[in-house]
């Protein structure tokens, strides 16, 4: 008899996997295939392969699972197994040792805890997670980021992480901050092996934060999913779970487990299926429908954008003047004449090497106009302005939102209003007889600019340049989707290539999500005019410009040389402000100009910054990336030393309003309060009290990374960052000496207005109190200290807070005129910190 043989398929959001199993549980195919938004097409040919090479008769059955599975088993009429049992079973199989499966798949992340069940005598699913609908820390962000460095996914990715010796910080909560943080780092001349093993450890304690969240992985560990394949995750993983070697397992199909494990759930089930054939599939293929919501048809003029240069008429050399932007995704240098006329132009990719694109660009251009050309100035603007500005000689830096609108009114002078959107930032204009009167910038979210359009045409295997706005332009029915975050757009798209989009109707509703995304998120209610340039390398998007003229009903004018705006209007600047007699600017050619790039970490205080240092052969060094600016001063375009440091002084008057450290009379016990949330606000208040009452206060530690980690892996719930770190703040005081823990619910202030009924505090810090309970075990044998958890309403006036304190004297077993003593010194302390500000602002 022909051994039976059965087919497993596991439809992710971003690949296919197609497994052959034996009746023998042996693998005897498998197929890792990426669908590019066409899942059931491709699963259509992958399975005519496999049907080509085993005859139909042998094949007794078909299991599927995924997020894509589902409709496959309507269509076929198999076995459906869920993500979850599929993996597990597949694990526990194969190995049975395994005790916690970590599962990092496109959009998807897991991990299954598993125990033996004497009962059943099978190893079975005792607890499992899953990462919510926002997809930061799978394998498509990754790819993402690694596509934007120009560094391949599949072996490059994994060998230059582990050249790495100090992976930096970048945000693994959210995939867009995570992006944003990579840019500061490529901007500061960070080495790109050292980002990517930094994004590596920013997934792995992203995994351990918001999808383990303080679940204990027993051992040995098995790393499965596509993401298994990367050599940098596996670093990663074994050092934020601290696993030696040995105790992290990847297994031999750790990107199929799933498809087997649904195969070895259907054998389980013992029930042979007659196999219909493909038919029914490439039926459905064929006459399918969307009955997902549509949007208008995008309609607008054909435009054709020229970026043609002035040429240079060889009759001696003319005055220039050179613009450089540097932004996240782009490096544009431009050479203009006095009469504003562009004479050469470069929009390179910055691909995370800023001083090696505009290196290249600034040689590029030097070779068009070779010495016909007397440099007279030269500003630098973007991200990374101040960096490549000292780099090449920059005479002067300015911001891009100056450039960006010098440059628009050159190009239009009646213009009142610039769309700009670039690679990572998008920026709003508004102007009035050429002067800028308002504007505004997209936040630390990244969502709705260039470089997501870019992922996404590259997901569905559309070309961004000609093709993605010509299929936009075809769509008679766009998809409509999400405008909020990039990640679930992300989502919504597999959720209409499942339901069978057209690829035309998906790019077309990614140009109405930008619009949108950029008209709510960034425009808000602010003043669109009726004279509209639309600015950046997005402006080259047909599909997005006419969703801008379909959104807002106005006229949207994109300019010649829209894609180096900001480049063009430094250059502008450079020749108006000129208040040097001769430039600084080192050269067209730096080719020769050598420069290595290391880094330190300054310990001067509790922000422990990797600063970059920048050594040019006989130069002084160039330094970035610290937060204090103690380095960055050196620079040669920075600006602001003598400036006050606000903040250290607003520090100094926190603490130094009541002026003692230590009590009068002291009675040997100390009280911890943790420096989270209104300690910042109330602390000299709190201070004054229990010191005038014998106690020493102690504060937590200034925050640090190690804070920060505690409080992240120790909260039971998804909240801000600053509710986390309080979590660390309270695990920092929760092994000190301490005779009480002091965490008290502030749930309102004093209104400042008549105009104002209440004046709440934010939910989580009315709650903190209750969360840090629920999250961190503050009662017990080994803790020697007591918790005080007073509630304060400080809109109910100095009557209630007097009582709260005498409450809380009460509590600590303190009584008489020393606690009606103690009170007014807090109170007195609170209004010294109040005036102290109010005097140093005006």
């Amino acid at each position: 008899m022909a051994e039976k043989k059965y087919i497993g398929l596991d439809i992710g959001s971003v690949s296919l996997k197609v497994v052959l199993v034996n009746e023998k549980k042996e693998v005897l195919e498998e197929h890792y295939v990426r669908t590019h938004g066409q899942p059931l097409e491709t699963t259509l040919e992958v399975l005519k392969g496999v049907y080509s090479r085993t005859p139909r008769e042998q094949i007794k059955g078909m299991a599927a699972t995924g997020s894509g599975g589902k409709l496959l088993c309507e269509i076929f009429g198999i076995y459906f197994v869920n993500e979850v049992v599929s993996q597990s079973k597949a694990t526990a199989t194969f190995y049975p040792d395994v005790r916690s499966i970590i599962e990092v798949g496109g959009q998807d992340s897991k991990l299954m805890l598993l125990e033996y069940d004497e009962t059943i005598g099978q190893i079975k699913v005792a607890d499992f997670a899953m990462n919510t609908m926002c997809a930061a820390g799978t394998g498509s962000f990754l790819e993402q980021q690694a596509s934007r460095v120009g560094i391949s996914i599949e072996n490059e990715f994994a060998e230059l992480a582990l050249k790495c010796k100090n992976p930096p910080r970048i945000a693994g909560r959210c995939s867009v901050f995570a992006k944003s943080d990579m840019i500061h780092l490529q901007q500061e001349a960070t080495p790109v092996h050292d980002i990517l093993a930094g994004l590596c450890h920013a997934m792995a304690r992203n995994f351990k934060s918001s999808i383990a969240k303080g679940k204990e992985m027993a051992k040995p560990v098995a790393f499965q999913g596509g993401v298994a394949a990367n050599k940098g995750m596996i670093k990663a993983f074994e050092d934020v779970l601290g696993l030696e070697p040995g105790e992290l397992i990847i297994p031999k199909h750790h990107a199929s487990l799933g498809a087997i494990g649904a195969v070895l759930m259907l054998m389980e089930k013992g029930e042979d299926q007659s196999f219909r054939g493909l038919g029914a599939l490439e039926s459905y293929i064929r006459d399918r429908k969307s009955d997902m919501a549509v949007l208008e048809g995008l309609k607008g003029d054909k435009y054709d954008i020229v970026t043609h240069c002035i040429p240079i008429k060889e009759n001696g050399r003319i005055e220039a003047y050179v613009g450089v932007d540097v932004g996240s995704i782009s490096t544009n240098v431009v050479v203009i004449d006095k009469d504003k006329n562009v004479l050469a132009r470069r929009y390179l990719m910055t691909a995370g090497r800023p001083l090696e694109a505009v290196s290249k660009g600034l040689f590029e251009v030097g070779m068009e106009i070779g010495d016909l050309v007397d440099v007279k100035g030269v500003c630098s603007t973007g991200s990374g302005r101040y960096l490549t500005g000292d780099y090449i000689g920059a005479d002067i830096a300015k911001n891009e939102i100056t450039a960006h609108a010098r440059a628009a009114v050159n190009a239009c002078p009646d213009v009142d209003t610039i769309f700009e959107i670039g690679g990572q930032d998008s920026k709003y204009v508004r102007l009035e007889n050429g002067a800028v009167v308002d504007f505004a910038m997209n936040k630390v979210c990244a969502a709705g600019t260039g470089a997501f359009l870019e992922e996404q045409s590259e997901r569905l295997d559309v070309a961004i340049k000609e093709e993605f706005g010509e299929k936009a332009m075809n769509s008679c029915g766009p998809c409509s989707m999400g405008e909020r975050c990039t990640v679930f757009m992300e989502s919504d798209i597999v959720h209409h290539q499942q339901k069978g989009a057209a690829k035309d109707d998906l790019v077309a509703g990614l140009s109405y999500s930008i619009v949108q995304n950029y008209l709510n998120r960034v425009v808000e209610r602010r003043k669109v005019g009726s004279r509209i340039l639309f600015q950046g390398g997005v402006a080259y998007n047909r599909g997005v410009k006419s969703a801008f003229e379909k959104v807002t009903g106005k006229k949207v004018t994109v300019p010649q040389h829209h894609d180096c705006m900001g480049a063009i209007g430094s250059a502008i600047i450079a020749m108006e402000e000129r208040g040097w007699e001769k430039s600084k600017f080192k050269g067209f050619d730096l080719r020769k100009r050598k420069f290595e790039i290391g880094s330190f970490e300054c310990r001067d205080c509790s922000n422990i910054c990797t600063v970059k240092k920048v050594e040019i052969r006989g130069e002084e060094p160039l330094h970035y990336g610290d937060r204090c600016g103690k380095y960055e001063d050196s620079g040669k375009l920075k600006k602001g030393k003598g400036i006050p440091r606000l903040f250290n002084e607003r520090m100094v008057a926190l603490f130094k309003s009541y002026p003692k450290d230590k009590p009068d009379a002291p009675n040997g016990m100390k009280v911890g309060i943790p420096r989270a949330n209104m300690f910042f606000e109330l602390y000299p208040m709190w201070k004054a009290f229990f010191t005038e009452l014998g106690y020493e206060v102690i504060a937590s530690n200034v925050t640090n990374h190690e804070l920060v980690k505690e409080g992240v892996e120790n909260i039971a719930a998804e909240t801000c960052f600053p509710i986390k770190v309080a979590h660390g703040h309270v695990m920092d005081m929760v092994n000190d000496d301490i005779d009480y823990l002091f965490i008290p619910s502030v749930v309102n202030f004093p209104n400042d207005s008549p105009k104002l009924v209440h004046s709440y505090m934010c939910p989580y810090v009315q709650g903190l109190p209750y969360m840090v309970r629920s999250a961190i075990k503050l009662e017990g044998k080994d803790r020697k200290f007591r918790v005080l958890q007073p509630v304060f309403h400080l809109e109910w006036g100095g009557k209630h807070l007097k009582d709260v304190f005498r409450e809380i004297a009460r509590d600590i077993s303190q009584g008489g005129e020393r606690v009606e003593k103690a009170i007014a010194t807090a109170l007195g302390a609170q209004q010294k910190f109040y005036d102290t500000l109010a005097a140093r602002g005006k």
